[in-house]
This record gives C-alpha cells, structure tokens and sequence, in this order.
C-alpha cells in the first residue's frame, strides 16, 4: 500500500468531498446500522451493563495514574518470561526496531495481525523502503492493502467498500501480492472470504516474522492479550519462528483479574458480540510452542503528551471498540478518510489532537490545520459518550481542545477571520453607544432584506440566504434569519419593559411582528391583567334554576399561524 494520511486537507474541506460521493455514504449508512443494531441487543441482555462501563473505566483510569510503575513491572515481568522489550519515543523508532528484527533474521516479508499501532506508525511503508513486505492478514485489512486504499474505520477498515467493490478488488490486484483469485469469483460473502483465505494460507506457512499489536498488556503476569474475530491472528501468532509486538503503552492492565470487564465489554461494544472467537495470550517464550524469539515494542510516540493533560488524558482509557463511530451522525456522513488519521470518528477527533499537539505546540504547517480542525468535526451531541464501554466524555475533551486551539493561534501576525469577527464584537459591546448603533444598522439590514428577500423561515420570517465572504461557510448549509426590524433594547424603551405600549412598532417580516409588536388580532395588556368574567349560578331559596353560567371573556390573541420569532 503506497498511500498515506499524510498530507490530508483539513477536516471540512475532506468532508465536503466526501459528502458528495452517494455509494459512500450508502456503504456506511448501511455497515454503522448494522452494528448499531447488534451491539443494542447484545448490551440490553446486562441488566448491569452501566456498573460494568464504571468497573471498566475504573480499571483503565487505574493503570494511567500510575502508568510509571505499571511499565516497569511489565518489561521485568515480559523479560522474566524470555521477551526482548524495547522502548520507542516516536514513529521512528518504533519501525527502525521492527525493521532491524526482520533484517536480523534475512526475511523480505513479514505477517501481521491487524494493529492500529502499526497503522498509527505507518509500519508498511517504513518495511517497503528496507525492502520487506508486511502483508496484511485481515480480510478488511487485506482488502484496503490490495486496492492501494487507506482504512476508514477502527474495526472495519474497509467499511467504505461494499462487496460488489471487493469482489474487483480481489479480481484485479490478489495475483499480483500472490495467489489469484479464483476463476468466475463472485460477490457472495462466503465466495469472497475462502477468497482470501486460499489467498493469506500461503503465507501463513512460509512466514518466518509475525508483527501484532495488543488489545491489553497485564503487568502483573507479563501477558499480552490480542481479541479477533476471524482466526488470522492465531495464525500470526502462532506459527512464525520469530514475533514482534507493538504495543502502545496505554495498553497496560495492572492485574489478571482486572482483564475481567474490558474482555466483557469490549466484544459487546465491538462486534456486537457476547464474546470474540479469538481470545490470544501470550507470555514471553514457551520452549518448543510458538515463537521462538519474542519482542515487545512499548510505544509512546505522543501518548504522554495526552496523560499530560487533565481534562484529555481519559482519551488514553480507549480500548479501540468504534462504538463512538458507530453512532456519530457526522462519521457516518462522511467516512474514516475525512479525519486524515488511521483513528477516526469521535476518539479520533480527540486523540490525534491529544498526541499530535494544537497550535504552536502542533505538527505546524497544513498538518498542523488539518489537526487543529478535527475537534470541530463534531456536533457535540453526546451519543459517543453514551456508548462509550469506557466512558470517556468524548464531547467535554472537544471542547476543551477547541479551545486549546483558538488559545494556540491567539498570537498569529494574521489573525483568522474568527478572531477579527470576535475583535469586532468586544468593541461594539464593551460601549453602549457604539452597540446602539449596530443595532440600528441591524435594524435597517433587516427592514432590506425583509423587502428583498426571496426565502422564508416556516413562520414567515426572512432569510438572508448566501452571504458572500466569511459568512458563505455558515449560510452555505443554514438559513440565517433577517435582524428583527427593532431590537430588544429599542423595544424596552419603547414601551418601558412592556408596560405602557407606546406607538406603532416598526414593522418586521412579512406575516410577522417585529420583537414586542402583539400580533395581528391580539391586545397586549400591561401589567394589570383583569381574569375572566365568570357568573357563579344564581340560587333563590328553595327554588332553584339551572346555573346562568357566561363563559369567560378573554383578552387574549386571535392566532392565525404565529411566527416564530
């Protein structure tokens, strides 16, 4: 696979394309669907499913306040059981390490198991430039490696393809990494899978390097714990002579017991499952059964960066389920490729900020916008938080590195046209004079555009459709209603506070009264209100006729379809 993230255009301008292609969205509207559907079952049979997200968070929040001791007792305990562990700043390396292991041993290809660590280094294209194939074993996996494509989802890569797609994907490019497909392939998911299964067996049993990464590191035990659903990872596991893992070191778990409700929730949150096909754990070297030579790769490449954080250090408590992808209104719209990250969606949002750094602190230059632009890719709904098996409050981190980044460029020689349009705004409210003159020309604005305007709210109230300049970004997508003919303080004046209404109101949008006019048909009463007339029933000695009732006479507004204001 030749392409990367790097380079990626800021986070609006990717989803823009992106929600311009049909089949796209057609693809993730349908695969988020699903597995919205089928975690919701599975979740529902746990009568005590929120006490297990709090057993779980508790666990991981455990593990980052004392991450320090957790590590060291994790390569004594992985060293104790015949692993090499090696410790990687950054991106760099963390390759160099893998890369010099596999030339040791005089291999030019490698397995993997899927790995959003190796992803999150780029780890194939650093083995292509020494000359070693890393060949992806993953069905989802192998398929974006063989259509030269980028993976859009944490669980499912290749989330973006439907099986139509696939099917030429296998067709067209299986032969040339190695076995072809077979002859009259169809788009039958079975057909596909035994597909790639003849396809990935032969390399299998020739490997001699297999590279994983690590859903869990128990640091008590020395035990990586790898979770998958197709039995690849068994494989990578199990039958080269030689295995390296990468493992981020937020991985860590501090005991065996405390694996208990990550491996519960997270099968559920995942794949909608009760629990994964694969469970993998290993412990170093075991004489005469699997690998032979094991390393440990702890990668940190910006994860103390995000524990340095108060507020975003709770991101490093995500156990890669997706469920925040799942159901977020905005990834489901424009795909895994908009965020220019192999972590997309909500915890992609706040993650590459968290590790990558916002504003001077940042990667600087277009990568640095197109970071500093991803935690506005959010509505800020809060359904992320909610299924989150982990409970990170995804929404409080976005908006906190909001403002992390409107912080980092207050000091730009040219400042961005939100800061100038903030400038603005302190000036014109910090003098109440120079307020009630932008009110005025508010006014005015609004008596023209209510004469000129071409579109209306449903009430009635105009619009001031495309504007040109800074504002096209906003009104491009939103209807931004005309400035009411008078404004609340004129209004106040006018009628001191609503209590003595005096004179005709300015008039406002067609169909509509401008802020304090009463509507058509109604009579606005000051402050004295008089209640309804009402007649009690009329009695006379033992004599007594029917009640003289007369119903009550009301002052109040004759609607005919009011406006919203």
């Amino acid at each position: 696979m030749s392409r990367t993230f790097v380079g990626m255009p800021p986070f609006p301008t990717a989803a823009r394309e992106a929600l311009g292609d049909t089949q796209l969205r057609h693809n993730l509207a349908h695969a988020t669907g699903t597995i919205r559907a089928k975690r919701a079952k599975v979740v529902a049979e746990v009568e005590d499913w929120e006490e297990l997200r709090l057993a779980g968070a508790a666990v991981k929040e455990r593990a980052l306040r004392s991450l320090d001791t957790h590590l060291v007792q994790l390569e004594a305990t992985l060293t104790a059981a015949g692993a090499t562990v090696h410790w990687a700043r950054d991106a760099a390396e963390a390759c160099a390490i893998v890369a010099q292991v596999a030339r040791s041993h005089g291999v030019d290809e490698v397995v993997k198991v899927k790995s959003m660590a190796t992803a999150e280094i780029d780890l194939n294209t650093a083995l292509a430039a020494e000359g070693i194939a890393a060949w992806e074993t993953d069905l989802a996996e192998l398929i974006v490696q063989l259509g030269d494509d980028l993976p859009s989802h944490i669980l499912v890569p290749a989330i973006h393809r439907n099986r139509a797609e696939v099917r030429e994907i296998f067709r067209d490019h299986m032969g040339q990494a190695g076995r072809p497909a077979p002859e009259g392939l169809t788009d039958v998911p079975a057909e596909l899978a035994g597909a790639a299964r003849l396809h990935l067996r032969e390399k299998f049993l020739r490997a001699k390097v297999g590279v994983s990464g690590a859903n869990f590191a128990v640091a008590e035990t020395g035990t990586l714990v790898v979770v998958e659903s197709e039995g690849n990872g068994r494989m990578c596991l199990t039958l080269p002579e030689v295995l390296v893992s990468v493992v981020g070191i937020e991985k860590v778990v501090p005991t065996w017991a405390e694996l208990d409700p990550l491996l519960r929730l997270l099968p559920r949150s995942s794949t909608g499952e009760r629990m994964n096909p694969y469970t993998s754990t290993w412990s170093g070297v075991t004489p005469g059964d699997g690998p032979q030579e094991v390393h440990v790769v702890l990668l940190d490449n910006g994860r103390t960066n995000a524990l340095a954080d108060e507020v975003g250090r709770q991101a490093l408590r995500c156990i890669r389920c997706s469920a925040c992808l799942n159901v977020c209104p905005v990834y489901e719209r424009t795909g895994g490729h908009s965020y220019g990250s192999v972590y997309p969606g909500p915890i992609g949002a706040i993650l590459n900020p968290l590790m990558k750094g916002t504003g001077p602190e940042g990667p600087g230059g277009a990568a640095g916008a197109q970071t500093d632009s991803l935690p506005y890719a959010s509505s800020l709904c809060g359904a992320c938080f909610e299924v989150c098996p982990v409970r990170i409050d995804i929404p409080e981190v976005l908006v906190h590195l909001r403002s992390k980044v409107v912080d980092g460029h207050r000091g730009d020689r040219v400042p961005k046209a939100e800061a100038v349009a903030m400038k603005a705004a302190a000036w014109a409210f910090t003098d109440a004079r120079r307020l009630g003159l932008v009110e005025k020309a508010s006014g005015l604005t609004g008596k023209v555009l209510t004469r000129l305007s071409r579109t209306s709210l449903p009430g009635g109230r105009a619009t001031a459709g495309r504007i040109p300049g800074p504002g096209a970004a906003w009104t491009g997508a939103r209807d931004l209603p005309a400035p009411p003919a008078e404004s609340f303080r004129a209004w106040w004046q006018r009628t001191d506070g609503g209590r003595t209404p005096t004179g005709p109101a300015p008039t406002g949008p067609v169909g509509q009264p401008s802020a304090g006019q009463a509507p058509t048909g109604a009579t606005q009463p000051g402050p004295t209100q008089s209640g309804p007339t009402q007649s009690g029933p009329t009695q006379s000695g033992p004599t007594q006729s029917g009640p003289t009732q007369a119903g009550p006479t009301q002052t109040g507004p004759t609607q005919t379809g009011l406006a919203d204001d």
